[in-house]
């Protein structure tokens, strides 16, 4: 309990250093996004690599498996849950509400979350978790806004992303037990430790940007319950019935409980769909999480 009080206080403290840093401009619009391209193309992935040099076991094989099997279950759920809740919203708000179920902000803020509650073997977990993830991002959720199914794009966007290609390699490392030299671990120890100082800062950078008087809406709050609350409400009660080991369903969990993700804006703004209620969207469902998170991570631990 004492570690994790701990650990929600340093997130707390790195959130509010990322916040004043956006706030009083030491850093713009373009280092935020630098910043962010950083965390995702070099420092998750060293981080990534890492996290499945603890060893194979039986066991952590079977876990893979199951939560990656827990994770595409997910994926159809939310399919099938966002296209049912949301069939009688405007089509512009319909398209980023259940793009936005499907595609969380899990690869970016659950990556560290899932690390700081359960260590190097959440955040290995967590990797596998989040490859059905991508994989629905740039297929079924990329479908919602274009209206097109690009199956080669796909599939060269998954296989080329570079926190998957880290997910490969670890699991090759894993499998065949091999070591890596101490002049390849150590430099990638040391870029790794900056993911959940590096991650926690961008949202908070997110959280600067907030106009609370503008974010307020009804559907954004209901869609807010449902993606931080009833969806990993579910999870967990599906877990409890499946034998699974506590730190898979945490991080199922965790990972389900995450706010949507900032692509949603991002897609909505390219393709006209009301890019004001997409932002509302993350902004308001990033804003919560973070009480939410802290209360998962309390459930769960």
């Amino acid at each position: 309990m004492k570690e994790l009080l701990s650990l929600q206080f340093t997130i707390f403290v790195l959130l509010a250093v990322g916040f004043l840093v956006k706030k009083i401009r030491i850093v713009g619009a373009e280092g935020q996004r630098n910043i962010t391209d950083l965390v995702i193309y070099v420092v998750l992935p060293c981080n990534i690599v890492l996290s499945f040099l603890s060893g194979m076991t039986r066991d952590t094989l079977r876990d893979c498996l199951t939560i990656l099997l827990i994770s595409i279950g997910i994926q159809v759920f939310g399919v099938i849950y966002g296209k049912l809740l949301y069939r009688n919203q405007p089509e512009d708000r319909k398209k980023s509400l259940t793009y936005a179920i499907i595609c969380s902000n899990a690869g970016f803020l659950g990556n560290p979350i899932a690390e700081g509650v359960f260590g190097a073997t959440g955040l290995m977990y967590a990797s596998v978790y989040l490859i059905p993830q991508r994989i629905m991002m740039w297929s079924e959720g990329l479908a919602i806004f274009s209206g097109e199914k690009d199956r080669k794009g796909t599939l060269k966007k998954v296989v080329t992303h570079p926190c998957v290609i880290a997910c490969v390699i670890g699991i090759i490392l894993m499998l065949t037990g091999a070591e890596l030299p101490e002049l390849i671990k150590t430099p990638l120890s040391t870029i790794g430790r900056c993911n959940t100082a590096l991650s926690m800062f961008v949202i908070g950078m997110i959280l600067a940007d907030i106009d609370l008087k503008t974010i307020l809406d009804r559907t954004v709050v209901w869609y807010t319950v449902n993606r931080l609350v009833i969806i990993p409400l579910l999870v967990y009660g599906v877990c409890l019935l499946l034998p699974v080991s506590s730190v898979v369903r945490g991080v199922s969990v965790l990972l389900a409980a995450m706010p949507a993700g900032a692509t949603t804006s991002m897609l909505a703004l390219k393709y006209g769909r009301d890019p004001g209620f997409a932002t509302r969207l993350v902004v308001f469902s990033t804003l919560c999480s973070i009480p939410a998170i802290m209360i998962w991570s309390m459930i769960l631990k």
